[in-house]
């Protein structure tokens, strides 16, 4: 049975304290990046940001640093979308995981292309050309041209990307990780270690919950891409606690997990876009209001990068580079108190000298 009902805030800042913003930590960066089991990578700079906005002192090349030395990787994992993740902990014992969810997006995506086509006769070709050397995709279509002159290469190219387990491999002396074309080669043989065999998702739910609980069944499934999980999950309900939200939907969450009270302080923090905080619930109200979220989501599967006042989103925020300057434009969505303003100013600031340290000024504007 439920312990209790949770209200919205209190979902809100359970989140918040697992998301590592409702205090900047003081975790080693690797540790961040497990605890948050991963990072949203879709523009190499965006885990940066993230990581930023989220631990003390944090410099890009903590980052950076790690990915060179093959402790993170940047791949194509949850949605089908690139992640950071640890290598070792996470990467190798996750991603057999994801695979069912991988493979669903490619028939979503390019089903009748598919038609017919041997996927994993692609991928066995395929997996030679890449392990040769490191490569980028752009010099795989010729590749795929030969080999199936009658697909369509971008179908082709997709299927590799989603069946495939390829990491990215980072520049060399890049403060951001990666730069230019970015060449991809097999995770084994970057990492030295095979993948797990299993896809039991129970492990991952685990996860899951301990970076963006407390959480249902639904919210764990928009966040993986995984569906057909709810047998598995209902064998660890003995191990977990069970809520209510306020619409009397099922929460489970760790036995030990933190959960904050609703009107625990939360300090204003700048989210980059596409980030999980934003895109891993199948209810987004605990961060996002429904009124506000067309703003956020645009077309293309865009995400705007967005700011946090008490715990929510209030608006998105971008910023604008010229050769000597470099301005934080910041949109609110309502209006802000003097005190919420003097906040996003001052963490603004500190966000432009991160982002933008060769600037030699730096400005934050609040549009109209």
């Amino acid at each position: 049975m439920p312990e209790r009902t949770l209200t919205l805030c209190e979902l809100n800042r359970a989140t918040l304290a697992r998301q590592m913003l409702l205090d900047r930590e003081t975790l080693p960066v690797l540790d961040a990046v497990g605890r948050l089991v991963g990072l949203q990578a879709q523009v190499p700079s965006l885990p940066f940001v993230g990581l930023w906005t989220r631990l003390q002192d944090f410099r890009r090349d903590d980052l950076a640093g790690l990915m060179r030395e093959r402790l993170v990787v940047r791949a194509t994992l949850m949605r089908a979308t690139l992640h950071l993740m640890t290598a070792a902990a996470d990467y190798l014992l996750l991603r057999p995981t994801l695979q069912p969810a991988l493979t669903r997006s490619l028939q979503s995506i390019a089903g009748r292309r598919m038609q017919g086509l041997d996927v994993d006769e692609l991928v066995a070709t395929v997996h030679e050309f890449f392990a040769r050397e490191p490569r980028a995709f752009v010099e795989l279509s010729a590749t795929l041209s030969e080999l199936l002159p009658d697909r369509d290469p971008s179908a082709l190219a997709y299927a590799v990307r989603t069946h495939l387990p390829l990491v990215q491999v980072p520049s060399a002396n890049s403060t951001w990780g990666y730069s230019g074309r970015i060449p991809f080669t097999p995770a084994e043989s970057w990492l030295g270690k095979p993948l797990a065999t299993s896809q039991d998702p129970r492990h991952l739910f685990l996860r899951y919950l301990a970076a963006f609980g407390p959480a249902g069944v639904m919210d764990f499934q928009a966040w993986s891409g995984l569906t057909r999980t709810k047998g598995a999950i209902e064998a660890l309900k003995p191990e977990l606690r069970s809520f209510r939200d306020e619409r009397g939907n099922e929460m489970l969450d760790l036995p030990d997990a933190p959960l904050p009270p609703g009107d625990a302080p939360a300090p204003v923090r700048f989210v980059p876009d596409y980030d999980n905080l934003i895109l891993s619930h199948s209810d987004r109200t605990r961060v996002i209001s429904d009124e506000y979220r067309p703003r956020i989501f645009l077309s293309a599967a865009r995400v705007r990068a967005t700011f946090l006042v008490d715990g929510f989103v209030r608006g998105a925020w971008k910023i604008e580079k010229s050769r000597r300057a470099a301005t934080l434009v910041i949109e609110p969505f309502e209006p802000l108190a003097d005190e919420d303003r003097a906040a996003l100013t001052g963490e603004g600031e500190r966000l432009l000298r991160f982002v933008a340290d060769g600037a030699e000024t730096v400005e934050v504007r609040f549009a109209q």
